[in-house]
Order: structure tokens, then C-alpha cells, then sequence
């Protein structure tokens, strides 16, 4: 991990980070991975909370580590309150992002997944369900591309765009394991070709 910034943060600084994640739990349509883009300009961007390698390891190490990607939330409110100087600060930060982000996505699922098992036949249940691949998809491709395009450098990236285009297709068009396209993307990235 980085060494951490140092960070003054008051009350209000912490109730604004919690209602940020309260609104990103409604928007975490598809995982709250989804919404990493919209964490990304609020933490590193616009407050400067989170350096860019924080951001990037906190994903990266939750994604490693077993147990729900969620964590990387957990990681983000940890690294916040570590920049704010104290491990009770650190703790703070863990229980705020954590409240913030699975509160309300947590008990309008289950209000939503009552409603819709009792209604699944509807018509307006079925298109909601239709309706919403696209939107996760998107979300999805954002957060890729934010964490893939590091360098931005289209002369430079077209391999690994290629590789992750050849891979969704496999995915989708094929019964190949994953684990084979991530041995495979794992070979390719140590030679150096992506």
C-alpha cells in the first residue's frame, strides 16, 4: 500500500461520504463494483480523499481476496480514514462506506425480490428484468474501462482491448471454462504482449 495522505476531515466530511454511498447503493445495479467509476471522481477526483493507487489496490486486493468484491468498499472507507490519521478514524471510515453502501440496496432488493416473486408473471415485471441487462452491461464497461485504460494510449492498448473483446465473445458464444480465458490472459500479461 501507499503512504497516506493527511487528511482533516470533519463531521460533515464524514456524513457526506455516507450519503455518497447511500446513493451509490441505489445506482449499484449489476454489484457495487459497478459504481466504481462514480467512487472514483468523488474519493480521488473531486475530494482527494484517495490517491489513485489506493483506489486502484483497494479494488485490487478485495477482488483477490476471498469472500464478496464488496470488501473493496470496506478497503476505500479504511484507506479514507487512514489518511485521516488514526485507526479509530480508519474504523469510521469502514463502518460509514459499508452502512452507506448496503443499506439501501440491501432492503430495496428485498423488498423488490418479494414483489417481484409474487408478481413475476406481470408484463411490467418481465421488461424491468429485460430492460435492466443493458444498463448493467454499461456500468460494467465503465468500470473497465477506468481501470483498464490506465495510460489511455490507443496505439499502445489495442492488444489488451482486442484480448478482452475476443474474451467476451468466447465467453458468451462458447462453453470454454473462465478459468482457461484468465490462465490464458495471465500468460499473455507476463510476456509482456498485454
Amino acid at each position: 500500500m501507499t503512504a497516506p495522505l493527511h487528511l482533516l476531515l470533519d463531521w460533515s466530511d464524514w456524513f457526506h461520504l455516507f450519503v455518497e454511498y447511500l446513493t451509490l447503493s441505489l445506482m449499484s445495479i449489476g454489484g457495487t463494483i459497478s459504481t466504481s467509476a462514480e467512487m472514483h471522481r468523488f474519493l480521488v477526483e473531486q475530494h482527494h480523499w484517495l490517491t489513485q493507487t489506493q483506489f486502484n489496490e483497494s479494488i485490487a486486493i478485495a477482488q483477490a481476496a476471498p469472500g464478496p468484491n464488496v470488501l473493496f468498499v470496506a478497503l476505500m472507507g479504511w484507506n479514507v480514514g487512514l489518511n485521516a490519521g488514526s485507526m479509530t478514524a480508519a474504523l469510521l471510515g469502514v463502518l460509514v462506506t459499508m452502512v452507506g453502501i448496503l443499506l439501501p440496496s440491501t432492503t430495496l432488493t428485498y423488498l423488490a425480490a418479494r414483489w417481484g416473486h409474487r408478481n413475476r408473471d406481470l408484463r411490467v415485471v418481465r421488461a424491468f428484468k429485460q430492460g435492466m441487462a443493458p444498463v448493467v452491461i454499461a456500468l460494467l464497461l465503465s468500470t473497465s474501462i477506468l481501470l483498464g485504460g490506465a495510460h489511455h494510449d490507443p496505439a499502445r492498448d489495442w492488444p489488451l482491448w482486442l484480448l478482452t473483446v475476443t474474451a467476451g465473445v468466447v465467453i458468451w458464444r462458447t462453453r470454454l471454462h473462465l478459468l482457461w480465458l484468465l490462465a490464458l490472459g495471465a500468460v499473455l500479461g507476463g510476456l509482456g504482449l498485454v
